[in-house]
């Protein structure tokens, strides 16, 4: 089975309660489409278990991109020394940055802007489309708009034609007032289809920092699944 979820923010304990209620295991895989970091207080700790298990995938999202952007105009001082470097990193996420590696920084400056499947295509915030043609174009995709990008967001851009873009970056509950993943459907009477295909766009993002509801899409069969935060 393959699983995407977005926007975890440092939440591992809500993470490893979510993938606990779905049964996540070694023969199923799990797309990331960004923002795993910052916010939330253990966005270390989540990180490293991201990057050690084999069947994650991630992709970066406009946090890991702005912390990238911190790191490299640190290290373009005269000065740069990589222990104060690093120290001064470690300030940038709350909670347990103080446990941050150098092989945390070096998975996040490694990871993709997007993850293309035969029937979708994973990015964190948005993907240079063809209108004409209902093509994507992610090689004619500037960074900035796979992470900054809140166009998808939008009910009526629909990217038909094209394979289903599946995203994150916004809340969800910007567009529909519901801490609920959002399904966009070809046609009114594919609303409840389980075909990925049957959709131009699904949204993902449900806002756990400020929520406290974690949600996950199962492509195989677009189920979708949640985990709580104990009050």
């Amino acid at each position: 089975m393959i699983y995407c979820i977005s926007d975890i923010h440092g939440k591992y304990d809500l993470f490893c309660r979510l993938m606990d209620s779905i049964g996540f295991n070694a023969g199923d895989e799990l797309l990331v489409l960004g923002d795993m970091t910052d916010k939330g207080l253990q966005t270390v700790r989540l990180c490293n278990l991201l990057r050690s298990e084999p069947n994650i995938h991630c992709i970066t999202g406009n946090h890991e991109y702005d912390f990238l952007k911190a790191y490299y105009a640190a290290m373009k001082k005269e000065d740069a020394d990589f222990d104060r470097v690093l120290d001064s990193l470690r300030e940038y996420f709350p909670g347990d940055g103080k446990e941050l590696c150098w092989e945390i920084i070096d998975w996040l400056e490694s990871l993709p802007f997007f993850i293309e499947r035969e029937d979708f295509v994973c990015v964190h915030a948005g993907i240079a489309v063809d209108g004409q043609n209902g093509v994507l174009l992610p090689d004619k995709t500037l960074p900035e708009e796979f992470v900054y990008s809140r166009k998808l967001s939008r009910s009526a851009l629909l990217p038909d034609g094209c394979k289903c873009v599946i995203f994150g970056h916004t809340p969800v509950a910007c567009s529909s007032g519901e801490n609920r993943i959002l399904f966009y459907p070809r046609t009114p009477e594919l609303f409840h289809s389980g075909t990925i295909t049957d959709y131009c766009k699904i949204h993902i993002d449900t806002g756990a920092y400020l929520t406290g509801v974690l949600g996950c899409l199962r492509t195989d069969d677009c189920r979708d699944f949640y985990a709580f935060e104990k009050p």
